[in-house]
């Protein structure tokens, strides 16, 4: 017998801007429990961004750079008598926001040479501008799903 489902929590908003998603990047940034670090880091991006792109808010920056890098399509394996295939399905909002601050996070920590919160203003600048790696998943990623399109009627 299954048990049931986790009841979903409710993610708490950054002090500084009450923004909820900026705290759930703030939560993805974390590393070993310091959040104190976390936010450093992510405040010291916000900062960054906010020098460069003169006269627009960073938080409309944060905003608009997760939901460029948002995957609207992803594939998930399916096994069927034997062979597995790749389905494509729609991404929920909860789980694209998860999915870009995820690769915004990771292409940013691969990054090598200077200090975490230009890596990550850097990487949030180019998913604002619709370039760099994290663009590159997600379009790689709807490639998939593209490719994939003859099996999405083995969607469940």
């Amino acid at each position: 017998m299954r048990r049931r489902r986790a009841e979903k929590r409710i993610a708490q908003p950054d002090p500084k801007y009450k923004n909820k998603l900026l705290g759930k990047f703030i939560n993805m940034v974390m590393e070993r429990g310091k959040k104190s670090l976390a936010e450093k880091i992510v405040y010291g991006a916000l900062e960054t961004i906010r020098e460069k792109e003169k006269g627009k808010d960073p938080i409309e920056v944060f905003n608009q750079s997760i939901e460029n890098a948002r995957p609207l399509l992803e594939v998930k394996s399916r096994r069927i008598g034997g062979a597995t295939y790749q389905v494509p399905l729609e991404v929920k909002l909860d789980r694209g926001q998860f999915m870009a601050m995820r690769w915004i996070r990771d292409f940013s920590r691969a990054q090598k040479g200077k200090p975490m919160d230009q890596r990550l203003a850097d990487e949030l600048l180019n998913a604002y501008r619709r370039e760099g790696p994290t663009i590159k998943k997600r379009e790689d990623t709807h490639k998939m799903a593209e490719a994939n399109k003859a099996f999405a009627h083995f969607r469940w």
